[in-house]
């Protein structure tokens, strides 16, 4: 959910924000170091502690590198074309590595996962496509499975085996049954070892490498969790959303394999974390934070059973099943090393000697190390954005606040260099809108924005994640009605405090955000002085019609988040360009998420009811726009062409 740079648009943002407020601010901030991609993004450590598997972004793509950890040589890559990144990668063993790859349209789309699997040894060399959806292996001929296509997913290293992991493999349909494979990963030879008793199944394993868990849903979208004791044994359901009201996740399998770790959504509040006992059905309470969902899974040193959980609000929290466990105590002491930080164990090596730490703040865009377990001694190896130095990158601290029903909402504020009071501001909405939701780390476009200058208000509105089931479903419904109400409320909030000025206020997101931006301008036009969309949806009616017409389960998610399609007209910004004052939007031609016809109609609503807008339009780019070499160091890049 990190958000990555954004190319063109931020050209544009920064100087379009200081011109519609009537400000100063924005002007000369250097852009280069928010639109150079990462170095690095995620790494691991080999089982033998020989190599790391990295993830490296270009321009265009991500690709997966060895380097080998003695010298830092380069011994092999793995890449595909233009868009396509790196999903996952998992080290199946001491030498080989199997890789998930994914397609990405844009910066702000969730890669699309092509179900398609390959792997190389450490040293470059045995190369190939495992499997693939689309006929091709070896980077060129067919996989030995037969039977229609089937995109293919890992689900499970097997570390045990050292031929072997398990797959799951899915037929290329709509609301598919998906199955569990045991697939080589030196032949590609693949045997079917489960099935699945529900539709769009995810499958969770014993230390064993044993199927025991799916979960899924079926058309209509209830989720529904299902056990078996062994191969052998029946699948028989154990939570039904459909009669208890909520939801259950498992987790994974204590250390004999005795008892099960399952989140459990609640009836209100946060979810919490269980042991579950199969053989008598019985539930326990281990952990609930007050405010917070569990954010992530805490593994032991083998990284397969299950110890505990972070939580992410004011910073990040621990949480362990048993604090006088062995790993617990190694992550209280790494809390210890590094005050301030979250720290996260990546990956460890076979003999548990080597762990990776990945560590970031708000401040730190994140900084890998190598722990020595025996001589008690961490070194940085690898760092994503070295060139932001977190001693002068500006803090965000956590804002709480009520909605005007009394629904608490939380949010991060980030303020300028040596702000006073009533400091121009963006609201910046996150996208989505539903389970996604801002969290405590370092965010780009918040920092870019702060250093032109502004205070900037992130707010998790009704419907966003990590606040519990009841706080995703008030959002049911909701599209610009009570969830706008919650960013109008939270920007009043900011008014009263003196954080923002009244009269130099401005909306800007992406996605969802970008909707809800528009929706702003146009539900409380004298708040916000002006209104930046980015890939956004604006015709709710278009939205619905080409969800319903995806599938069965589509056609069900929206009736059940959208609302019916006659009530989306007067939810949509195209149908009420006429109260928008100064908007200007950014999108990309080949954007699937949300099409290019959402912001032509939102141009032409606007044109028709002679409001001036700026819109940009790149026809190579898709949802967000990927990184540019542009050339352009500073916010005057360029211009609105008119005022409002």
């Amino acid at each position: 959910m990190r958000k990555r740079t954004w190319g063109g648009l931020l050209l544009c943002l920064v100087p379009m924000a200081a011109w519609a407020q009537g400000s100063d601010a924005g002007t000369n901030v250097d852009l280069a170091p928010y639109l150079r991609p990462d170095q690095f993004e995620r790494i691991k450590i080999s089982p033998s502690g020989d190599y790391y598997a990295v993830t490296v972004p270009l321009e265009d793509r991500t690709v997966l590198a060895i380097i080998r950890r003695s010298d830092r040589a380069v011994t092999a890559k793995i890449g595909g074309d233009r868009d396509s990144v790196v999903d996952d990668f998992w080290w199946a063993n001491n030498e080989r590595v199997v890789v998930s790859m994914a397609e990405k349209l844009g910066s702000r789309d969730q890669p699309s996962v092509l179900g398609q699997l390959h792997a190389v040894n450490a040293d470059g060399s045995g190369a190939r496509l495992l499997a693939s959806p689309f006929g091709t292996g070896e980077i060129g001929s067919r996989t030995d499975t037969p039977g229609p296509p089937r995109a293919v997913f890992l689900t499970d290293t097997l570390p045990d085996d050292e031929r072997n992991v398990l797959v799951a493999a899915m037929p290329l349909t709509t609301d598919p049954y998906i199955s569990i494979d045991r697939l080589d990963i030196y032949t590609r030879r693949r045997i079917t070892v489960a099935t699945a008793p529900v539709r769009r199944a995810d499958f969770t394993t014993d230390r064993a490498g044993v199927v025991r868990f799916a979960h899924g849903a079926d058309v209509d979208n209830a989720s529904r969790l299902y056990y078996r004791d062994g191969d052998r044994a029946e699948w028989r359901l154990i939570n039904d959303e459909n009669e208890t009201g909520h939801r259950e996740f498992p987790l994974g399998f204590s250390a004999d394999g005795g008892t099960a770790y399952l989140q459990v959504e609640q009836k209100n509040g946060p979810d919490a974390v269980v042991a579950w006992n199969p053989a008598d059905g019985t539930y326990t309470e281990l952990l609930r934070d007050r405010v917070v969902d569990p954010f992530r899974t805490l593994y032991d040193v083998d990284g397969r059973t299950p110890i505990g959980v972070s939580y992410v609000h004011e910073g990040v929290r621990n949480a362990f099943f048993d604090e006088k466990g062995k790993t617990a105590w190694f992550y209280r002491a790494l809390e210890r090393a590094f005050p301030g930080h979250g720290v996260h164990m990546t990956s460890i090596t076979a003999d548990g000697r080597l762990a990776l730490l990945f560590v970031w703040s708000d401040r730190n865009h994140g900084d890998y190390f190598l722990f020595d377990t025996v001589e008690k001694k961490a070194d940085r190896v690898f760092s994503t954005r070295e060139w932001f130095d977190p001693a002068v990158v500006l803090p965000t601290r956590l804002v709480q606040m009520k909605a005007r029903d009394g629904l608490p909402l939380h949010g991060y504020l980030t303020l300028p260099r040596n702000a006073a009071a009533q400091a121009p501001m963006v609201l910046l909405p996150h996208g989505g809108p539903f389970g996604i939701f801002d969290e405590w780390g370092f965010d780009s476009e918040a920092q870019m924005l702060a250093e032109a200058g502004y205070a900037v208000l992130r707010v998790n509105y009704r419907g966003s994640g990590n606040y519990g089931r009841a706080h995703v479903q008030a959002g049911a419904r909701e599209w610009g009605g009570r969830m706008q109400d919650d960013l109008t409320d939270a920007t009043r909030w900011a008014i009263e405090q003196r954080i923002a000025d009244p009269a130099r206020i401005c909306i800007y997101g992406g996605s969802y955000g970008g909707y809800a931006a528009l929706m702003g301008a146009a539900r409380e036009p004298d708040l916000y002085r002006c209104a930046a969309g980015y890939v956004g949806v604006y015709d709710l009616r278009l939205m619905h019609r080409r969800q319903s017409n995806r599938s069965r389960s589509g056609k069900t998610w929206a009736g059940e988040w959208m609302g019916p399609p006659e009530g989306l007209a007067e939810r949509s910004p195209t149908t009420l360009a006429a109260r928008i004052k100064a908007p200007t939007t950014g999108y990309g031609a080949r954007d699937e998420r949300a099409p290019l016809a959402h912001s032509e109609r939102m141009e032409k609503a606007l044109k028709q009811a002679g409001v001036p807008v700026e819109t940009l339009y790149y026809k190579t780019e898709g949802h967000g726009f990927y990184p540019k070499s542009t050339g352009v160091s500073t916010t005057r890049a360029c211009w609105p062409s008119s005022r409002a």
